[in-house]
Formats: C-alpha cells, sequence, structure tokens
C-alpha cells in the first residue's frame, strides 16, 4: 500500500500547504547565503576592508573581527530578504488558493497526503505567455519525504493534467539555489530554455540567476 497519495486540493488543506511552502523555500537561505558570498564584488569589499584594517591597526584581530561582523550583518539582511520574498508567495496566489487554482478550470492545485498530512504540494495555471502554455509553480516536500517519489508524482500529475488539456507545454522557473529542483524536472523530461539575471537591483547584486525550464508535450493531431 503506498505511503502517500496525490490528490486534488481542499480547503481545509489551506494552512498546512502554506506552512509546507514556506518550510521548504526557507531551506533555500543558507545557500543563497554561500551563492552571494561567492559574488566578486562581495569578496573584493571583504579583501578590502581586512586589508586596509590590517594596515591601520597593525593588528590581525580588528580587521578579522569586522570582516566577521559583516559576513554576520550579511546574513542577517540575505536571510530577511529572503524571508520577504516567501511572504510575497503567501501574499499573491497562496493568500487565497481557492480562488488561485480552484475556481480557474484551467489551473489546479494537488497535494501529497500521508498518515501525517500534507506531505507535498504543486500548482498549476496558465503562464502569462499564454499560447496554450502552463506553468508549474508551488512544488514542496517535506524534508522526510523526500526521496520517496513524492515530486515526481506531483510533477507528473501536472503533465497529465496539461496533457488531458490541450496544452502545448509546461514551463517553470528555478533560482540558482534550488539544485535538488533542477535535478528532479530534468529526470521528468524538463529541458533548460533560457537563463537570465533577475532583472533588478537586487538581482544583479546578489547575482540571482532564473533558469526557466519546458516541457513540450505531445501534439493531440
Amino acid at each position: 500500500m503506498a505511503e502517500y497519495r496525490i490528490r486534488e486540493y481542499r480547503d481545509e488543506d489551506y494552512e498546512a500547504a502554506r506552512e509546507l511552502f514556506a518550510a521548504a523555500m526557507s531551506e533555500h537561505a543558507p545557500g543563497l547565503c554561500m551563492h552571494v558570498l561567492h559574488q566578486p564584488w562581495v569578496l573584493l569589499v571583504l579583501a578590502c576592508t581586512f586589508t586596509l584594517l590590517l594596515a591601520s591597526s597593525r593588528s590581525v584581530l580588528l580587521p578579522v573581527l569586522a570582516v566577521t561582523l559583516l559576513l554576520a550583518l550579511g546574513r542577517q539582511l540575505l536571510s530577511y530578504a529572503w524571508g520577504l520574498y516567501i511572504e510575497r508567495c503567501l501574499g499573491d496566489d497562496l493568500r487565497d488558493i481557492h480562488a488561485s487554482y480552484v475556481e480557474p478550470a484551467s489551473s489546479c492545485f494537488w497535494v501529497a497526503e500521508a498518515a501525517e498530512g500534507v506531505v507535498g504540494t504543486v500548482a498549476a495555471r496558465p503562464a502569462d505567455a499564454g499560447n496554450g502554455t502552463l506553468m508549474l509553480k508551488r512544488m514542496a516536500v517535506r524534508r522526510d519525504f523526500r526521496g520517496r517519489g513524492v515530486a515526481t508524482a506531483l510533477g507528473r500529475a501536472v503533465l497529465g493534467f496539461a496533457q488531458h488539456r490541450g496544452c502545448r507545454a509546461v514551463v517553470l522557473n528555478t533560482l540558482m539555489v534550488q539544485r535538488e529542483a533542477r535535478r528532479l524536472y530534468e529526470h521528468l523530461g524538463f529541458q533548460p530554455d533560457r537563463r537570465y539575471l533577475l532583472p533588478t537591483l537586487y538581482g544583479r547584486l546578489a547575482g540571482c540567476v532564473i533558469t526557466t525550464y519546458r516541457y513540450d508535450l505531445p501534439s493531440a493531431d
């Protein structure tokens, strides 16, 4: 007997689905910090700070403490910014899941349910570009249920929904820190479509690279 099942969202799943998404996204905060730390301008600032303080104080302790303080402050700021992003997601389509994904016939929201409750989520709705393209969104699986095929089953639910509706393709976006997600999508048959830098000041400073994936569905003709 399967230890979980994939089913469509019900209103009583609301809090669990939102909490699961927020928890899964929060796991990427350390990876984001490490990614930003390796940006050339960040390394230059840290190196210049250390060198200038070392030259002026003639003591190793002061520059070490200063760089440590900068790293701690940067981590706090990045974690705060990432938390704001998660809150924005929760206040966008996840604020009213029923209105966003249940009421429109062209959209859907699925959960993976186990004895413990909701352990996975995924959603789909028409892409902004239209043209019969569906956007996969809000994929999240509880940490202790990863590696059991939950994400694969959720992804296939989206592909099946898209094919049933006669869509031309399914697309999705991933951030550079979502390495496991990219491996999953490639396993499902998605192909990298394009890569671009997030077109905001924060995106440029943090080096936030978005990779778009695409899964072309067979034509019904």
